[in-house]
């Protein structure tokens, strides 16, 4: 058994070997059955699969995304399940498979973290769960949970600084910035320390290095200048304000739904674990479960699915 998480951009993958994460953009042709293959020993290989890729923009809408994603697992996996919003494992294309990656990962939890708020944050988004409330949160999309406010679009890697930025004080200069996509949050956190080199899985804004040196140069044209005209100085200012905000946005999100659900503990998952959890004062999923937590939906629908199905 294996299990599979398919995001619009990355392709995740826990087997008996371990967590495998690759950079999988639906939106550029990423070929799903081509990746799964090196992980199918047997054609009759178990696989437990979750998703939220449906939403790419290459496809006209959910229902063909849906489609898409369970008929390209199959080509490799033709017993593949796949678990959606209501909970339930489906063999076959059905809406309640759209985006539930995220209650995966809450069935696994909920058991050992009862009065918990489980917030993962990765690549791209932020989920609050509250895993006191699994059956209520049943059948939940995302627009639902974006107005509840259980989804927030910010992460690690791909989120464009200007999102979160309207100006930055250079030296105590207040300059407004540019909106275009110079910049994203995976430079801020590199230079900042926050991760390494090798966690930059994605694309670049400008598809180059993905070194120290590369993201300063980034920042720098957010507000329309080389990295010779602020300085490195300058360039890690910009990256100290979008932490400051995106910091803000996430741990107000956090207090708001715990203050809501009567939360008395923040479980922390996704490539952010660590640095979140010491902000908030949570535990660290990793610590836990190791690099499991940087890829939980695909390591929660597995255990799941061995949990209700056995082998």
């Amino acid at each position: 058994m294996i299990g599979i998480d398919v995001g619009g951009a990355n392709l995740k993958v826990a087997d008996d070997n371990g967590i495998h994460i690759h950079y999988c953009p639906l939106w550029s042709g990423a070929p799903i059955a081509g990746i799964l293959c090196q992980y199918s020993k047997e054609r009759n290989t178990g696989a437990a699969v979750v998703m939220s890729g449906e939403l790419a923009d290459c496809f006209e809408n959910k229902t063909q995304g849906i489609a898409f994603i369970v008929n390209a697992v199959r080509e490799v996996f033709p017993a593949a399940r796949f678990y959606g919003t209501d909970a339930t494992f489906h063999d076959r294309p059905v809406p309640e498979l759209a985006a539930a990656n995220w209650l995966a990962s809450a069935d696994f939890l909920r058991e050992k973290y009862p009065d918990a708020l489980l917030l993962d944050i990765g690549s791209t988004t932020a989920d609050f769960i509250p895993l006191s409330r699994f059956s209520s949160l049943k059948g939940l999309s995302d627009l639902a949970r974006l107005q509840k406010g259980y989804l927030v679009y910010t992460g690690m890697l791909r989120t464009p600084v200007a999102t979160l930025l309207s100006s930055v004080d250079l030296d105590g200069i207040p300059t407004p910035v540019s909106t275009e996509y110079f910049a994203a949050s995976g430079d801020a956190h590199l230079v900042l320390g926050h991760i390494r080199e090798n966690d930059y899985s994605c694309d670049t804004p400008d598809h180059k290095e993905k070194t120290r040196g590369a993201s300063l140069r980034r920042l720098a044209r957010v507000v329309c200048a080389d990295l010779e005209e602020i300085g490195e100085n300058g360039a890690r200012q910009i990256a100290e304000a979008f932490w400051e905000r995106q910091q803000a946005l996430v741990c107000d999100a956090v207090h708001r739904v715990t203050k809501e659900t009567e939360t008395t503990t923040v479980v922390v998952a996704g490539l952010g674990s660590a640095l979140f959890a010491r902000v908030l004062r949570g535990i660290d999923l990793s610590q836990e479960i190791g690099p499991a937590a940087d890829a939980l939906p695909a390591y929660a629908v597995r255990e799941v699915a061995l949990r209700k199905h056995g082998n």
